[in-house]
């Protein structure tokens, strides 16, 4: 039996290697002549060629300072998709891998497209799944290369290195580079087996900061169809059934799927051979590569290794304490993975899950599968033990902003947004022209029903001035005292992708002393769950809470009103009308339990914070305006400011200026002959539905 021992590199045309039990790397890459490894563990040097010359890194990065003047974000249309490998990739790759790596032990690599991260990035140990070539996030790699020091561990197809050992390997791994780097968090990223290994390296060391992100765990693997694969090995011939579990999800559509469910569930043997060889016959392409991934002795070995894994993981789920991140797939015909979710979620003390619908056991190999994407969006991206939601923040990508504009896009075509700004002259303009570029700037304004301005406002603005709006928001979009009856902080995974942080004061003064342009709603849940007859009333707590700090980093305090929530809805079940009705009483007391409360010592409705869904109709849609007044400046009144009467005077005269604006738009909304959809959908028949609609004369 091969054990993880001294080993020769690993050499491939797309991977540098490191050696498995080495404490410091040792790398060689082949046949990319703009990659450059060096003997140490830290970041291999990339080079970049322009007009005939060599672009240090420093140069780089300032060559892409000046690309990003223009605003890439102005058309989300134009945008294009993110560049990465495919699936034909992930199979040559692997033939290449195969080709220079024949026999075990297992070993460490990584893959030149994962060069290019930060000297502060966190280490992401990548343990694959049934496979074992390493390649599993190929898709990925070009992202996570930015963000993350990648190492694959490669299990040669014809090793046998037993689970206990590959165990010991990874934890010797993950021992070595936490000594290392004490104060900086370990990503483990597993698939299936991997999955399962990751979560014993967890139960093992708790004193280590792990993050696990596990796609598909193999904890299921008593109650899964791979259990029936033994009786099917008697009718099928070895060379269909070598890479029968690949075929399930590498084919298009779910056909193929249901041929093998068919199978399982025990059609006649020689009609699912027949039906099966004639899917395959659409992927003969790859069945060599795959016959090789998984001969007839290695996967049996691979589903023994299972087995073991399985029921090691599961006796020690106990003693896990690190952070976990479950993505589970909707079709996985492995495993039952999105039961085996849930299972895990109520063991696991600290554990999220992310479920994608129609995605197979293969996860990582989807087309619209984006693991970067759903590591920031659900606030799992960190350098220290604790996720600073300013410092550890990355702004979404032009193509995580396009997916988020396309999954809004129906909200702006029915409420085209009208936003107006003041100059510092004073003088009203139609678009943002009056917001200041360079922050800080705090925006303080109304808080329509439900949120509803929020979305336009948010993508506006990155659209039109390429200024990214960070929401000062409601913890309960970050996490919950307890479970229970409130929406999935999946729900919220868009809003922390484009920025949002929990309201505390730590978050709000690192808002503004990083420059940013903070987005702040004194009214908080009161005024989002406002009450029949209360539209466009501001719930702002009697004394200042941003005043003072404002004025601390000099920002600019921009106030606004926005209005339009009357025009597409009616509230005719409100926060009162629920609380007569005993069963609904005590619902809205139960959610309310399960999310932190705020101004718990303020005085008035200001304080009244229950959580609860107000019941509206739907009208034909009108139309949201946005008014934002003219800046004004805290720059050198600090001291001044200091005084509790003027910091009060300040913020009356703030609340004062938000009123005065959503007075102006109620008032002139009124002279817009495109208020209502229909002369909009008119308007844009005639000129085109990319045309500015117009609106009422400032």
């Amino acid at each position: 039996m091969a054990t993880a021992g001294s080993s020769p590199f690993l050499p491939t045309p797309s991977v540098k290697s490191t050696h498995a039990n080495s404490g410091r790397n040792r790398c060689l890459s082949l046949h990319r002549p703009t990659a450059i490894s060096t003997g140490q563990k830290s970041s291999p040097a990339t080079v970049t060629m322009q007009n005939g010359r060599l672009l240090d890194s420093g140069e780089k990065k300032r060559k892409q300072a000046n690309e990003l003047i223009s605003n890439i974000y102005s058309n989300p249309d134009e945008i294009p998709a993110e560049e990465g490998k495919t699936l034909k990739d992930y199979l040559e790759d692997c033939n290449a891998l195969m080709i220079e790596s024949k026999a075990g032990p297992p070993r460490w690599f990584t893959p030149l497209e994962c060069v290019s991260h930060t000297s502060d990035s966190p280490l992401l140990l990548f343990l694959p799944g049934i496979d074992g070539m390493g390649l599993g996030l190929i898709k990925h790699h070009h992202k996570l290369g930015k963000i993350f020091d990648i190492w694959c561990l490669h299990i040669p197809v014809t090793d046998k290195t037993s689970f206990s050992d590959l165990l010991k390997l990874v934890e010797r791994t993950v021992r070595s580079e936490c000594k290392r780097s004490p104060n900086r968090p370990i990503y483990i990223v597993g698939e299936s087996v991997g999955a399962c290994i990751a979560l014993d390296v967890a139960a093992r060391n708790p004193d280590i900061d792990l993050v696990l992100i596990l796609a598909n765990p193999a904890t299921s693997f008593s109650r899964s169809q791979l259990q029936s694969l033994t009786p099917l090995l008697q009718f099928m011939p070895s060379q269909l059934l070598m890479y029968l579990p690949y075929m399930m999800n590498l084919a298009s559509g779910d056909h193929l799927r249901m041929v093998l469910e068919n199978a399982v569930k025990g059609r006649m043997p020689h009609q699912t051979v027949g039906e099966l060889t004639q899917d395959l016959v659409a992927m003969s392409s790859y069945l060599s590569v795959l016959a090789d991934i998984l001969p007839g002795e290695t996967l049996a070995w691979k589903l023994q290794m299972l087995k073991s894994a399985s029921a090691s993981a599961n006796s020690h789920l106990h003693a896990v304490k690190a952070q976990a991140l479950l993505l589970c797939s909707g079709k996985d015909q492995l495993f039952p993975s999105q039961e085996e979710a849930q299972r895990l979620y109520r063991t696991l003390p600290r554990c999220e899950i992310r479920t994608f619908e129609e995605s197979g056991h293969f996860l990582f190999l989807e087309d619209d599968f984006d693991l970067v994407t759903t590591i920031k969006g659900a606030g799992f991206y960190r350098h220290g033990k604790n996720l600073d939601y300013v410092s550890d923040y990355m702004p979404p990508t032009p193509y995580e902003f396009k997916k988020i504009y396309e999954s809004h896009r129906l909200v702006l075509a029915i409420t085209s947004p009208v936003m107006l700004s003041t100059l510092e002259d004073g003088k009203v303009v139609r678009g943002l022209a009056g917001i200041p570029s360079e922050g800080p700037v705090l925006f303080v304004g109304y808080h329509m029903l439900l949120g509803f301005e929020l979305a336009p406002l948010v993508l506006q603005f990155m659209m039109e001035r390429n200024i990214l709006l960070r929401g000062i928001a409601h913890p309960m979009m970050f996490n919950r005292l307890k479970e229970g009856k409130m929406l999935d902080l999946a729900s919220f995974d868009s809003y922390r992708l484009m920025g949002a942080v929990p309201v505390s004061g730590p978050n709000f003064y690192k808002l503004l002393s990083s420059k940013s342009h903070a987005l702040l709603y004194p009214g908080g849940v009161r005024e989002a769950l406002h009450r029949k007859g209360e539209a466009y009333k501001l719930f702002w707590p009697e004394q200042s809470e941003f005043v003072k700090m404002a004025s601390r980093f000099g920002a600019k305090i921009v106030p606004f009103g926005v209005v339009g929530e009357d025009d597409i809805g009616e509230l005719v079940f409100d926060y009162n009308d629920q609380m007569q009705i005993p069963s609904l009483r005590t619902f809205i007391k139960e959610l309310s339990e399960e999310v932190v409360r705020l101004r718990t010592d303020a005085n008035g409705e200001v304080s009244n914070q229950d959580v609860h869904l107000p019941g509206v109709i739907p009208k034909l849609p009108g139309r949201f305006y946005y008014y934002f007044g003219k800046p004004i400046e805290t720059e050198g009144r600090r001291e001044e400011l200091r005084n509790k009467e003027k910091s009060q005077e300040l913020y009356l005269h703030v609340k004062s200026e938000v009123e005065k604006c959503i007075a102006y738009l109620k008032q002139k909304r009124e002279e817009d002959p495109y208020r209502n959809v229909l002369p909009r959908l008119l308007y844009q028949a005639m000129h085109g539905f990319t045309a500015q609609i117009p609106t009422f004369e400032i």
